[in-house]
C-alpha cells in the first residue's frame, strides 16, 4: 500500500470542507441576480471581437490557401523549364564537342 493513501484518507476531510466553504466565492453574484451593465457591454464586445477575428483568420487561411497554390504552379512551372534548359545545355554541350572534334581533325 503506497505511503500517501492514509495521509490521503486524513485529508480527505479537510479538503473538502476547504472546497465547500471556497467555492461560493468564486460563483458570487449579486444578491439581485442582474449582470453590471458595464461587464455586459464587456463581454458583447469581448465576443464581436472575437467573432471578428475569426473571421479574420479565415479569410487570412483563404489567401494563405491560394498563395500556396500559387507557389506550388510556380515552382511546377520552374520544374519544366528547369528540366527544357538541362536539355538544352546537354544539346549545346553536344553541338559544342562535334565542333572541336571537326575542328581537331580538319587541322591534322
Amino acid at each position: 500500500m503506497p505511503a500517501w493513501i492514509p495521509i490521503l484518507k486524513v485529508s480527505l476531510p479537510y479538503i473538502t470542507q476547504i472546497v465547500s466553504t471556497a467555492i461560493p466565492a468564486f460563483t458570487y453574484r449579486s444578491a439581485s441576480g442582474k449582470v453590471d451593465p458595464v461587464v455586459a457591454q464587456q463581454i458583447e464586445e469581448l465576443q464581436t471581437a472575437a467573432t471578428t477575428n475569426a473571421e479574420s483568420v479565415h479569410v487570412l487561411a483563404e489567401k494563405l490557401q491560394l498563395t500556396i497554390e500559387g507557389v506550388d504552379e510556380a515552382a511546377q512551372r520552374l520544374q519544366k523549364e528547369l528540366v527544357r534548359m538541362k536539355l538544352l545545355l546537354a544539346g549545346a554541350t553536344t553541338v559544342a564537342v562535334l565542333a572541336l572534334v571537326v575542328a581537331a581533325i580538319s587541322l591534322m
